[in-house]
């Protein structure tokens, strides 16, 4: 579960250290924010309004659907090592994320019936759907209510309420001091440069300890991780979102998925996404579940075993 009591103390922490802001420091990093996200998307009309998305690579496709408080540029990050593996990645930004709308009905049913309409103009007929944290009820749902477009479908550690009970659930005053971070650029800012670690371990369910022994790459998909939350305020309708439809009873009919079906996840996910990941292959025919020992909610450490791990799957002809 996230260290709340700590997220609170850092947030009464970078109060008291507003004044030590660095005006430049902060207008540098937003404009290397903007900078990285207004390149290499694509905008397109569908029938829920703007839909961004970004396509990199050659070879079988791969629809890559970042998690809470990414991205277009989450995914390609998240894609990357399947990326260079030979794949072709098409990643979205979800609705209320960055530069696509965030329509009346923002549910993942109706976000993947958008990403079909993504799919057509892209002329993709049948595509792998991996989705990552609160991406992969979206990715579930392809699979679901178009599975004759799905050859594989790859859970990454899945944020869902499978049990009745939100696994990250917050008090009023801890929804008030979030939701203070998540409104301002400015103070997420003065959050994720004052207090790294617990931003890492609070908003990122990952033990700040794990980088200690991470490669210099890891650290560094860490840090991009971290940085690529930013602008956080082109994001806020998305974040909230995901935390309705991750926190409520799931409405998702796992047992109907007949797509062959991956599940990963890693024991020490402060989210519990490891607990979830059984339960969902235990209602998903077939599936694999392949639970890490370590990594947190990042997977931190295991991206390469991660990506050789999908890579493997999706290569397997659909039977």
């Amino acid at each position: 579960m996230i260290a709340r009591r700590e997220l609170l103390t850092g947030l009464c922490g970078v109060a008291l250290a507003t004044g030590a802001w660095g005006a430049g420091a902060y207008r540098a990093t937003m404009a290397g924010a903007e900078a990285r996200i207004a390149r290499s998307s694509t905008v397109i009309r569908t029938s829920a309004g703007q839909l961004e998305f970004a396509v990199a690579g050659h070879g079988p496709p791969v629809m890559m659907i970042h998690g809470t408080g990414g991205g277009f540029d989450q995914g390609l990050l998240f894609g990357h090592g399947l990326l260079e593996a030979g794949f072709q990645i098409v990643t979205p930004s979800r609705f209320g994320y960055l530069r696509s709308s965030f329509p009346e009905d923002a549910s993942p049913a109706r976000q993947a019936d958008v990403l079909m309409q993504m799919l057509d103009h892209l002329g993709l007929d049948q595509i792998a759907v991996a989705g990552g944290s609160a991406g992969a009820l979206t990715a579930a749902e392809f699979a679901l209510r178009h599975p004759e477009r799905c050859t594989h479908l790859v859970l990454i550690v899945p944020a869902a309420n499978l049990t009745g009970r939100d696994p990250v659930a917050f008090t009023a005053l801890q929804r008030a001091a979030v939701e203070r971070i998540l409104n301002s650029d400015a103070w997420f800012w003065a959050f994720a440069t004052l207090a790294p670690d617990m931003l890492l371990r609070t908003l990122l369910a990952t033990d700040p300890a794990l980088l200690d022994r991470a490669s210099p790459e890891e650290r560094r998909r860490a840090d991009l991780i971290r940085e690529g939350l930013m602008p956080i305020s082109r994001k806020t309708d998305g974040l909230r979102n995901d935390g309705f439809w991750a926190g409520a009873p799931t409405l998702s009919a796992f047992e109907s998925i007949a797509v062959p079906t991956l599940i990963l996840s890693c024991e020490d996910d402060l989210f519990g996404t490891a607990d979830t990941a059984r339960l969902l292959a235990g209602r998903i025919r077939g599936a694999r579940l392949v639970v890490y020992p370590d990594g947190g909610h990042i997977w931190l450490g295991h991206d390469a075993d991660l990506m050789r791990d999908i890579s493997a799957f999706i290569r397997e002809p659909r039977a």
